[in-house]
């Protein structure tokens, strides 16, 4: 019964009709990296540069959560229980987050997604194909010494050597086949400035 349940509750959530013709000639770039790659300092940089809008469906997640809205209770109640929320869901709350800012946004950030090849291209089938995508390689080393000077003065739990070395290895093991698809890497390991200069060249090839 309660996994019938949880099923009902995940249709439930899915069933939004959303009009996405507002971003037909929406400029997208999807940004991938793994944890400490520097892909959140980079986001900072095109959004003040070229003024995007940077979304992470993460945080998309957790703020509906925090709303305490009827959907983001049905999502907690999932994740509580283990069920993964389905890829539906997070395109929906992309859809409208990206429709918020339709009107005065040059282009979207799409951080941290698509997480695998198939959600990449059932976003392009059902929002825009996008522009771009960054993937912002460092090696396992330098991500790792990143994040445990960050958590020198951070106080995240997950920033300690245990955790990052599951981090990392989960980022290597389902986000490999997308940066294998999409084929588009920038050098993460110099200054966070010399890493920019090189994502300005890449965007420029795109006509941005």
């Amino acid at each position: 019964m309660e996994n019938k349940q949880n099923r009902k509750k995940e249709v439930d959530i899915e069933k939004i009709t959303i009009d996405v013709t507002p971003l037909k000639n929406s400029k997208v770039i999807f940004v991938v990296g793994g944890p400490g790659s520097g892909k959140g300092t980079q986001c900072e940089k095109i959004v003040e540069k070229y003024g995007y809008t940077h979304l992470s469906s993460g945080d998309l997640l957790r703020e509906e959560v925090k709303s305490g809205s009827e959907r983001g209770k049905m999502l907690n109640d999932l994740m509580q229980k283990g069920i993964l929320v389905s890829n539906q869901v997070v395109l929906d709350m992309l859809k409208e987050a990206m429709l918020k800012k339709a009107a005065s946004s040059k282009g979207f950030l799409i951080d941290g997604y698509p997480r695998q090849v198939d959600q990449g291209i059932e976003f392009e089938k059902q929002i825009v194909p996008c522009k771009a995508v960054l993937y912002v390689e460092a090696s396992d080393e330098s991500m790792k010494k990143r994040l445990l000077n960050r958590g020198l003065s951070s106080g995240r739990v997950d920033d300690n050597e245990e955790t990052i070395k599951q981090r990392l290895e989960t980022f290597h093991s389902v986000t490999s086949p997308v940066i294998d698809y999409y084929q588009n890497k920038i050098n993460a390991e110099n200054s966070p400035d010399e890493v920019f200069k090189e994502v300005q060249k890449h965007l420029s090839f795109k006509t941005f």
